[in-house]
């Protein structure tokens, strides 16, 4: 009973703590002289925000409020289509090389005293050049520096031929270029506000958004208001939002709460502690909560997998061999591992590493793996059994601690020694990276909507991350090097589905399945975008008031 009393009294002091938060940030984004408040969009971060600077918008805590308060030279449609964002139009060279934009010459900064005037100031060409020079500034030393590192001309790779013109100039030629324009590493910022606030600006972000930067209380709470100049406004002619706030609940099973009560509109994500309480076996929301929510699941560019390095100290003798890789691919029922662990959310990985989502995801031109324990059982048999006899040591962490022991048991059930090795996560990704693991488990999130994004984690040029199996095939680098020069769409598509057939024949990798995006959302809203790269966009929402 004292346990129990324990229990009650700690979560009490959590509801307490967030009920003051609610009304702290309530009195934040109140209307001065009026006393009302707002129509507010109110989503849960279950993660602190780090950092508002978009060159350090690393994690989906951060990129979502980049997102709310920058903007990019283009954008994605919620189907991941490439849209024309503060660039208007654009053109690409013969040789893919040289890619010139057009600025709209109407997109203002937020008004901020960074400005001599204290108002807005019109985006150029300009602050591109400065903008994508900072991101490659080794004093910043940005973890979006990745995006240009090797790609870009050693030569004027970002020229401002005049206020609305800005060049961009590759070494080589790069297919998904403009995808890795829309990441939030490259959202536009001015020079004056770096100028003005140093090493501060992560806190005091001036963008081009449709929302602007009030306050950020640490551990607390976002408070953005609505830009009424936004440049791209009459495109979403119904949003009613004054205003977003976002707040930090770390535990989804509290922030399941306190949307059934009305306290917050959002949140996104699944833990094991609510799962059962909120969907029923079938993953879809149970009857008690339809008067209160929305529950929505689509498409999400996460492909889960084991990883296989045969050259790992601890890798099993067998790893080297291509028809023991298949067998292990063989032995497992996705299907049954998806609703007995994760009521239906996710898709069986039924092509290759690919996932839904993407235009080159296609499981009729690239056949993956299904469920045959015969098979399986087969290939082992033709093996020495002495061989047999050696445990597979799969490394995991403790939160994919169930997804293991049931791919384990599916194993033993083959016939096959299993043993797991709980890691903590950063040791795990650690041990990954220096190659000392045999079978890993691991997941690939899509930095842009591009198959490349996928299939270079087995271009063997590339270190670990992305290539932590040290995959190796000669066939498979043509087909990338080839892919990344192609400018006809079609046949960017074949020669990536080329590459998936491979790596399939030679599972590097033991597919598992393509995560979907997962959202709880208050029936007051709609106009709530969906997408593959799971990025909120408040632009077009509507809240009944």
């Amino acid at each position: 009973m004292r346990c129990k009393v324990i229990f009650v009294y700690g979560m009490m002091k959590v509801l307490i703590a967030l009920m003051s938060c609610f009304v702290l940030l309530t009195s934040c984004l109140m209307d001065k002289d009026t006393g009302i408040q707002p129509n507010v969009f109110h989503y849960n971060q279950h993660n602190n925000i780090t950092s508002l600077d978009p060159a350090y918008a690393k994690s989906q805590n951060n990129i979502w409020a980049v997102n709310h308060i920058f903007s990019t030279l283009l954008r994605l449609d919620d189907t991941l289509n490439i849209q024309p964002g503060i660039a208007k139009s654009w053109s690409v060279s013969e040789d893919a090389r040289t890619y010139t934009f057009t600025l709209r010459d109407d997109v203002l900064f937020h008004d901020n005293e960074c400005f001599s005037n204290l108002q807005e100031r019109t985006v150029t060409a300009h602050d591109v050049v400065y903008s994508y020079e900072r991101l490659m500034d080794t004093v910043l030393n940005a973890p979006g520096s990745w995006i240009f590192a090797g790609k870009i001309a050693d030569e004027v790779p970002f020229e401002a031929l005049n206020d609305t013109t800005f060049v961009l100039r590759l070494k080589n030629s790069f297919a998904p270029l403009l995808s890795l324009l829309t990441m939030q590493y490259c959202s536009i910022v001015p020079k004056e506000a770096i100028d003005h606030y140093g090493s501060d600006f992560y806190t005091h972000p001036v963008g081009t958004g449709p929302f602007k930067f009030k306050r950020w209380l640490s551990n607390q709470g976002l408070f953005l208001l609505k830009n009424e100049e936004y440049y791209d406004k009459d495109n979403y002619p119904q949003n009613n939002i004054e205003g977003v706030r976002t707040s930090f609940i770390g535990e989804r099973s509290i922030a399941f709460l306190e949307l059934v009560n009305g306290r917050i509109d959002f949140f996104t994500g699944l833990e094991s502690s609510y799962i059962n309480t909120a969907l029923t076996p079938d993953g879809t929301l149970r009857d008690q909560y339809s008067d209160k929510m929305k529950f929505i699941k689509a498409p999400y560019l996460n492909f889960e997998y084991l990883g296989l390095n045969p050259n790992a100290p601890d890798a099993h003798p067998l790893l080297k061999e291509q028809a023991f890789r298949q067998a292990l691919n063989y032995g497992v029922d996705r299907s049954l591992m998806l609703s007995s662990l994760r009521n239906n959310i996710g898709v069986p990985a039924d092509a290759g590493v690919v996932t839904r989502g993407l235009p080159s995801y296609d499981p009729e031109k690239v056949k993956g793996y299904t469920y045959d324990k015969a098979k399986a059982r087969a290939v082992l048999a033709s093996y020495d059994p002495s061989l047999l006899e050696t445990p597979i040591v799969v490394h995991t962490s403790k939160d994919y601690l169930d997804l293991t022991t049931y791919i384990a048991k599916q194993w033993e059930d083959l016939g096959l020694r299993v043993k797991i090795d709980v890691m903590e996560s950063a040791v795990l990704r650690n041990a990954m990276r220096n190659g000392d693991v045999g079978v890993f488990r691991a997941s690939w999130i899509a930095d842009y909507p591009d198959g490349e994004s996928f299939l270079s984690m087995f271009y063997s040029q590339n270190p670990a991350p992305p290539n932590y199996t040290r995959y190796q095939c000669e066939d498979f680098d043509q087909l990338y090097d080839s892919a990344m020069k192609e400018r006809v769409e079609e046949e960017k598509i074949a020669k990536y589905q080329a590459m998936d057939r491979l790596l399939v024949e030679d599972a590097p990798v033991v597919f598992l399945f393509y995560d979907e995006v997962s959202l709880f959302v208050n029936n007051d809203v709609d106009g709530l975008s969906r997408n593959a790269l799971n990025l909120l966009h408040v632009d077009g929402i509507i809240k009944k008031q």
